[in-house]
């Protein structure tokens, strides 16, 4: 299928208008050159709901350091300027035009899509160069078409929901009406699913017909086709898969019956690493619907455990079967009593599944350190370590900034005179350091840059994609009478208040093009400017956030050791996060340069469960 109408492309003419050599990203005159960009639209699309010039005029073009550190300039089209003076380095090109480029774009639609394309482009001083950036549509599309099987089958009123998560926003439903039509949805996440659920009414008895499937890890610029059949004992559902101008068809056929009775599919994010959700249809003509279970064990034990199964709807039924061990492989299978003759049957032979990974935090016991990154205080990795997870840098820290003026303005340090586990503990120690309060503080992710005097880039986040149930760990703490504040503080975070411990640990999917960080740690705060600081209890990446505050007056809960359980709150059951954020501080208000000048928090043996 030749897609070539549905390509934008983009060309970006640079020209430099200076001579010298220069290091990166120097800023002087006579290292820079000039962009020059030259914008042109492709053959449209004839189904186009926007037309080129539309498309042309609201494109968004950032232009990001080659190194992952940045955004170094964004505009819309329509207001660039002529040229666009850059330092002599490397540089990465994105475009992004029709909905997606919107403030607040429809995840499905049955018009609008979305357009993406990037391009790595070297500005030379005294040279020039040309780079063409090709932007091809970025949706996930569906297209469903019902046979006539299916109105031969069913009244009129039946439909297919199709969807890329559980929000109603990301949802479209087919009718008759939209029999063949293409819907476009705008994806994130990691490996998204795209989820159908059929809905009708037979004609010959008038009881309701459910079915519903999932099309895993589904891919942006992908066709994928739902044709729908029935039959009576049989019904073939099939996936035709197109990509652009690829030719090639991929299909893959789902079989349903009628009246069907046995184990149901968990779809992928069903699947934990503690527990997963068994389904099952059931003849409720032929089974009691109160008598049905469950059976589960690990893969090459004797012994079955029963689980009771919950009625959905009528032939549908689900449990939760927890308990489980992680990386490991379960069956199951559905127990049944007869209505006829009253008697146990085991249906079919059992389904395997196996549950996901435990992926634990690493160096959660603070027990790896060196001198890696200064000389002037203790980092929690070791390059030289045989563990490969503890040879790169997880943890980061304030000291990189607080430790300027010298080793003795520590604020993240081990404690081996106080700890719960191994030998060791990790302290953050809030402290007044020459013209700046720098609050203790710990977390995933890198110190940036110092802004003079003023603050520093914070860099929050790690690659992460298994989903954990709750943070656990020991801590103890120790605080005052908050002595210090900025302008901008909170309310609580001014003179007077008691200073407050935070551990927070969030879940998400964030894009560091959003977020202003790197690949690695997308999401970073800019302390000079409250701005750039985000609310994970509300942020719409956060796919899942528990937090505790501790705090440091009578009340104070941690003044000896304690071990806490932060749950985590999951707004999505049906999207993987791409990383981590876990975030932890002496001084709750530390972002805003406020908080006590002797607060200690300590912590130690740092666990992720998976239940």
């Amino acid at each position: 299928m030749n897609m070539k109408n549905k390509l934008t492309i983009i060309t970006l003419a640079l020209t430099t208008v200076s001579l010298g050599a220069c290091a990166n990203y120097d800023e002087t005159p006579a290292c820079k050159g000039a962009f020059s960009l030259d914008v042109r639209m492709g053959e449209a699309s004839t189904k186009a709901a926007m037309s080129q010039d539309e498309l042309l005029s609201s494109a968004k073009v950032s232009i990001y350091k080659g190194d992952f550190s940045g955004k170094v300039r964004e505009y819309v089209y329509s207001q660039m300027p002529e040229s666009i003076y850059l330092p002599a380095a490397d540089y990465r090109v994105d475009v992004a035009a029709g909905e997606i480029s919107k403030e607040t774009p429809e995840l499905a639609s049955w018009e609008q899509k979305s357009y993406r394309g990037s391009a790595d482009v070297t500005v030379k001083a005294g040279g020039s160069n040309n780079v063409t950036v090709t932007a091809k549509v970025c949706n996930v599309i569906s297209n469903v078409s019902f046979d006539q099987s299916v109105s031969d089958a069913f009244a009129d009123g039946y439909s297919c929901t199709v969807g890329l998560s559980a929000e109603p926003s990301a949802r479209l439903v087919y009718s008759a009406a939209e029999n063949g039509k293409d819907c476009f949805f705008i994806a994130s996440g990691f490996e998204p699913s795209l989820t159908w659920s059929f809905n009708g009414t037979l004609k010959k008895d008038g009881s309701s017909f459910t079915k519903s499937g999932e099309i895993k890890a589904v891919e942006s610029g992908k066709r994928y086709r739902l044709n729908l059949k029935y039959t009576e004992k049989d019904g073939i559902l099939a996936f035709d898969l197109l990509v652009d101008d690829s030719t090639n068809n991929i299909y893959d056929d789902i079989i349903f019956e009628g009246t069907s009775t046995g184990i149901a599919q968990s779809a992928k994010y069903e699947i934990w690493a503690g527990h997963f959700t068994a389904h099952a249809d059931v003849d409720e003509a032929q089974y009691d619907k109160d008598k049905v279970r469950f059976e589960v064990r690990a893969k090459g034990t004797q012994d079955w455990t029963p689980v009771t199964a919950v009625r959905e709807s009528e032939g549908t039924f689900s449990a939760e079967i927890n308990g489980l061990n992680p990386s490991t492989t379960y069956e199951y299978r559905l127990v049944l009593t007869s209505l006829e003759s009253g008697s146990e049957e085991i249906l079919s032979a059992p389904s395997d599944v196996t549950t996901d990974a435990a992926v634990p935090v690493p160096n959660g016991g603070f027990e790896t350190t060196s001198n890696d990154e200064s000389s002037k205080y203790k980092s929690f990795y070791d390059p030289a370590s045989s563990d490969p997870a503890l040879q790169k840098q997880w943890w980061g820290n304030g000291n990189k900034g607080a430790t300027l003026v010298g080793s003795g303005s520590v604020i993240c340090y081990p404690d081996a005179s106080d700890y719960k586990e191994g030998t060791q503990s990790v302290c953050l120690q809030s402290r007044w350091v020459v013209v700046k309060f720098a609050a203790g503080n710990l977390f995933s992710g890198h110190f940036g840059d110092l802004i003079g005097t003023t603050g520093g880039t914070v860099y929050f986040g790690r690659p992460f994609t298994a989903r954990p149930t709750a943070l656990r760990f020991w801590m103890k703490y120790s605080g005052g009478v908050i002595n210090r504040e900025s302008n901008n503080v909170p309310e609580a975070g001014k003179k007077g208040n008691y200073d407050k411990a935070s551990i927070r640990i969030a879940l998400g999917t964030w894009d560091f093009k959003k977020y202003g960080g790197d690949a690695y740690s997308p999401v970073m705060f800019d302390t000079t400017n409250p701005g750039t600081f985000v609310d994970f209890g509300t942020d719409a990446s956060t796919i899942a956030f528990g937090e505790k505050i501790v705090p440091s007056d009578d009340s104070n809960p941690a003044k000896d050791w304690i071990q806490v359980t932060i749950p985590l709150e999951y707004r999505s059951l049906t999207t993987y996060p791409t990383h981590i954020i876990i975030s932890c501080a002496a001084s709750m208000y530390g972002d805003y340069f406020s908080g006590y000048d002797d607060s200690k928090l300590w912590l130690d043996g740092m666990e992720l469960l998976y239940e």
